[in-house]
């Protein structure tokens, strides 16, 4: 199966990569991924909501929030999420073409 690709404006071949995983340990919430994404695929949740609390790292009074995937299914590829976070806790990939139904 191939994966999608697209023509920049000056005829550059383009191949988005999609959101995969955000990881929650790495994410310190400060939101500058949300405000560039324009698609709302990301949303904040309190870090106890993903943790797993058999974790070494979990905390109960930690209330910090970190980003999580709301829609994944209308990321467009863009990477600016990825490219705004300090901490690079985002991972992508190519998605396939899909066959129109």
């Amino acid at each position: 199966m191939e994966n999608i690709t697209g023509l920049t404006l000056n005829g550059t071949s383009w191949t988005p990569e999609f959101v995969s995983a955000i990881d929650p340990k790495k994410c310190i919430g400060c939101g500058r991924c949300y405000k560039v994404c324009t698609r709302e695929v990301l949303g904040l949740i309190n870090r106890g909501e993903e943790m797993d609390p058999d974790d070494e790292d979990y905390d109960e009074d930690d209330t910090a929030s970190v980003m999580s995937l709301k829609n994944s299914g209308d990321c467009i590829g863009c990477g600016a999420c990825g490219r705004v976070c300090p901490k690079g806790c985002y991972t992508y990939g190519a998605s396939p073409v899909r066959a129109a139904a």
